[in-house]
């Protein structure tokens, strides 16, 4: 597999091991959503601990209204975080 492939498998375990807890393995509810910005983003996202910064996150996410992030609202997070890293490691360089 290459580098790629396997980063790809990883989003998808990722997503997979913290949606479902409450029931959906197909959503992450709000509660879910602050697991994985404490465990997985915690470098990224050292407000992801602050309740109004997980709400305000949720409700930017959830296109649908649902209260829930589905793996396509999940993977609009992802690509955000990884183009506005991407963007400072460039800054940082020059």
């Amino acid at each position: 597999m290459t580098e790629l492939e396997m980063a790809m498998g990883m989003i998808i375990d990722v997503f997979a091991r913290y949606s479902g807890a409450k029931g959906d393995k197909l959503s992450l509810t709000k509660g879910e959503l602050r697991t994985v910005l404490e465990k997985e983003l915690s470098g990224f996202l050292e407000s992801g601990k602050d309740k109004s910064t997980v709400d305000k996150l949720l409700k930017e996410l959830d296109a649908d209204g649902d209260a829930k992030v589905d793996f396509n609202q999940f993977m609009m997070l992802v690509a955000v975080l990884t183009s506005t890293c991407h963007t400072y490691f460039e800054q940082e360089e020059s």
